[in-house]
């Protein structure tokens, strides 16, 4: 079974759904059988690669909000966030372009390490206020997942994964997709949004049964017991 998760490393709800989706994964039987895929997003492509300003700052300004409104935002996900084990601090979160963080995870995949490039990312970004668009930062990240500095260097210097990215946006676009996180599990279901984690579990077993229907094998009359009592 196949999930993609469309995300972006700038969306504070894709972190808190990465935990809960973790969650009910962990719990399902079929855990081994499943692929799960990061798929590229961004909630604001024309951001800037920095923006001078804050979290707050930014937001309110984007989104016409008063500041007291945003702070209130901020206060709802971080308790949602710290319910998952998550410890968000949005006064410190260097507002950046995620353009060049979502190459990198597609550079991951090629070494295996997609989901422990995501995690990073996520978490530096929302819980260490680190740059998420800097060279410094990126090709410090690239060395502790393994991969040479040569090559991160190459998001900087060329547009390797940029068509891998943007086809990411393309897709998105293509299904429907309008907010993230979105869940896609074999191209069969979508659930949109962090969802508790009873909600992914259920999902996960209604489309696990729908690929893995139970197959009667022998209709033969064997010995069994029914409300009539058992065969004899």
């Amino acid at each position: 079974m196949k999930i993609e998760i469309w995300s972006d490393v700038a969306c504070p709800w894709c972190y808190i759904g990465k935990r809960r989706f973790e969650a009910a994964l962990a719990e399902f039987p079929h855990r081994d059988s499943v692929e799960v895929k990061w798929r590229s997003y961004q909630l604001d492509p024309g951001l800037p690669d920095h923006y001078d300003g804050t979290e707050l700052d930014y937001l309110s300004t984007r989104k016409g909000l008063s500041r007291e409104q945003v702070s209130g935002m901020f206060e709802h996900v971080s308790a949602q966030a710290k319910g998952e084990g998550l410890d968000y601090h949005f006064d410190t979160i260097v507002v950046a372009n995620s353009f060049k963080a979502h190459r990198l995870i597609h550079l991951a995949a090629a070494y295996g390490k997609q989901d422990a490039a995501k995690e990073r990312l996520l978490s530096d970004h929302f819980e260490h206020g680190k740059d998420i668009g800097s060279r410094e930062y990126l090709t410090a990240l690239g060395r502790d997942l393994g991969i040479g500095a040569a090559e991160v260097a190459e998001l900087f210097t060329t547009e390797k994964y940029s068509d891998d990215v943007r086809a990411d946006f393309e897709e998105a676009r293509a299904l429907g997709i309008s907010g993230v996180p979105f869940f896609v599990i074999d191209r069969k279901f979508g659930l949109s949004g962090a969802q508790p984690a009873e909600t992914f579990t259920a999902a996960l077993n209604q489309a696990w049964q729908e690929t893995h229907p139970l197959v009667l094998v022998d209709t033969s009359d064997g010995d069994s017991c029914g409300p009539n009592g058992c065969a004899v």
